[in-house]
């Protein structure tokens, strides 16, 4: 049996080829200079423009992009298809594709005041292209919240101990925010303190249990678990979700808006400063006991690969779906992300204290979200559970469970370390939900720009904002078709993936005529076809012709599920349209200034008459 360590040896190994090589030479490609002001301090206001230290905003920038995304992608991969095809797509895909992205789309925003994408490659192909590039973010991170919403539900359900630490540690985030911003205590004895604390909540969690309502009748909490009402059957979508799961959805939801409208200092920032602690003792942690458990066999299983290497082309017993393209598209997060351009160029580049700290925070952060994603199909390698129903139903148990075998290797006992694992899982979440608002709020106010009408203010402001995002959002969770939203979401990241690298090569094509755009331009190329012909087989194929053109299944198919399926196609078809269309005006203003030879300053000026 082939031993999982070598499944992280080689994701190490790219990676710190391209850590040390590559970002060191793309860092010089973008002139990141260390005196240069950043719009963090150039714009300071308390509120969204906030210098911060290197390692809080690691931890903010990696919390925010590492979410669920890069656990359900690896595992229900390696589980189609099998875990060699997945692990080449994270181990080679990442350095050369998805930190490239992650680094230019921040380099590209801190010479655009911290602005988000969609501003950017409008002061190059104008406010039109602005605008399509800023509603397709909008509609993707209604999709976000609602996918993340959800997981984090299901995890709430599925271990009640991780609901109540995530309360606890956002209540410490608080009052780490007023102790380090508005008292100036030490930083250090602060975060002694409060990463303490944070373990802390881990214990009580697992001794105090949380939940809402009571378990279904296939389902039981652990002994202890505090349940605060009865019933449950009235919350929309508990027949497909399970009272406690539909219940924590719009809680999960409503914290996600309160908390994208504080400001940053008092949630934001300190939360995931103090929850990267506990996210790099997870990802970390594990990785380590991989090593550790192989080479001393400490672990209570031997840490061995029970997964097929290769299923075939067609996905074997879950097929027919066909490796190329769903599989660039079923690992999203973890290789290649369009969510980390909204972060990168939205909460990260109006805190980045240096530029040089770009090389760490994009590119690297980036790196280590790889190693989740490698964590992932380790665990599912190590686990080997196949669990009907695919995607989240199939991500969870096999990543908490998976990783509770392998922190044995610490001694860790398995009832303790897989409710630490989907505690881990959590913090990735929870961060990611109410950063993915405060960016959705970021897109509607560019779009807008100066609101001048009375319904313009409106939709503007910071609450009603939000709740044009998490209304939507709940309607499509709530209604029990959620699954659905899985092959959108990825589609439509990595759609957006292309698109944010398009708006780098355009960047870097006004910029400066001698500038070479093969590190941005192919693989805008490569994600952008990929995810197009994915998108179409999911609209033509699994929707039309494997639905609409299948006697069987309409026969039995209700009004719900052909409107379902009718929604999924036109989405499918408009992100496509939106993106061929965003594709073809890029492409002639590249073409444009190429072949005038005229240059855009780096720091979004006006193109000059040379």
């Amino acid at each position: 049996m082939v031993q999982v360590i070598w499944m992280v040896a080689l994701s190490l190994v790219t990676f710190t080829i391209g850590y040390i090589g590559y970002s060191r030479y793309l860092a010089r490609f973008v002139e990141l200079d260390e005196e240069t002001e950043t719009p963090a301090h150039k714009y300071e206001d308390g509120q969204e423009y906030v210098p911060a230290k290197k390692p809080v905003l690691l931890g903010h920038h990696y919390s925010s992009i590492a979410g669920g995304a890069p656990i359900v992608g690896p595992i229900t991969a390696g589980v189609v298809w099998g875990w060699v095809p997945a692990l080449l797509w994270i181990a080679i895909g990442n350095p050369i594709l998805g930190s490239v992205h992650d680094f230019v789309s921040l380099s590209s925003s801190l010479r655009h005041e911290g602005k988000s994408i969609g501003y950017i490659i409008g002061e190059y192909v104008g406010t039109r292209g602005k605008d399509m590039l800023l509603w397709f973010a909008f509609l993707t991170i209604v999709l976000v919240v609602a996918v993340f919403a959800l997981v984090v539900s299901i995890v709430f359900n599925a271990y009640p101990s991780a609901a109540t630490a995530s309360v606890l540690y956002i209540a410490l985030a608080f009052v780490f925010g007023v102790y380090l911003y508005q008292l100036n205590l030490p930083f250090i004895l602060g975060t002694v303190v409060f990463v303490a604390g944070v373990f802390a909540s881990v214990w009580v969690g697992i001794n105090f249990p949380l939940a809402l309502f009571p378990a279904g009748a296939d389902a039981s909490y652990p002994a202890g678990t505090m349940v605060l009402f009865g019933g449950g059957s009235w919350i929309p979508g508990a027949a497909s979700l399970g009272a406690n799961t539909a219940a924590w959805v719009p809680v999960i939801m409503i914290y996600g808006a309160l908390a994208s409208a504080l400001p940053v200092w008092m949630l934001l920032q300190p939360r995931d400063y103090l929850s990267s602690f506990l996210l790099y003792a997870g990802v970390g942690g594990a990785l380590l006991a991989i090593i550790v458990g192989t080479l001393l066999g400490t672990s209570s299983e031997p840490l061995t690969i029970d997964l097929a290497a290769y299923k075939g082309f067609w996905g074997g017993e879950f097929g027919p779906l066909p490796l190329f393209p769903l599989l660039f598209v079923t690992i999203a997060c973890g290789t290649i992300s369009g969510f980390h351009s909204l972060v990168s160029s939205g909460t990260t580049a109006k805190q980045l204290n240096k530029e040089t700290d770009a090389r760490t925070i994009g590119y690297g952060g980036m790196l280590g979200e790889g190693l989740l994603a490698t964590l992932s199909l380790a665990t599912v390698a190590v686990a080997s559970q196949t669990p009907a129903g695919g995607g989240i139903g199939l991500a969870l148990p096999n990543f908490a469970t998976g990783g509770g075998i392998i922190l044995t290797s610490f001694g860790i006992p398995a009832s303790f370390g897989a409710p630490f694992m989907a505690l881990v899982l959590v913090s990735f979440l929870l961060t990611s939900t109410d950063t993915a608002v405060r960016l959705g709020r970021y897109m509607f106010e560019e779009i807008v720009e100066t609101p001048e009408t009375s319904v313009e203010k409106t939709v503007t402001n910071r609450y009603v904002n939000a709740l044009i995002q998490i209304v939507p959002a709940y309607i499509l969770v709530s209604s029990g078709s959620w699954a659905d939203l899985w092959p959108l979401f990825g589609g439509a990241n990595q759609l957006l993936a292309a698109l944010a690298l398009l708006t780098a090569t355009v960047w870097l094509a006004n910029w400066d005529e001698s500038k070479q755009l093969i590190s941005t331009g192919v693989p805008m190329v490569l994600m952008s076809a990929v995810t197009i012909l994915a998108l179409l087989y999911l609209a033509v194929v699994q929707n039309f012709a494997e639905k609409f053109l299948n006697p069987s299944w309409m026969a039995d198919a209700t009004i719900a599920a052909m409107a379902s399926a009718v929604v999924q196609i036109a989405i499918a078809l408009v992100l496509v349209g939106l993106a061929l269309a965003l594709v073809r005006i890029g492409y002639g203003n590249i073409r444009e200034a190429r072949s005038e030879g005229g240059a855009v300053a780096a720091d979004g000026g006006e193109p000059s008459d040379d």
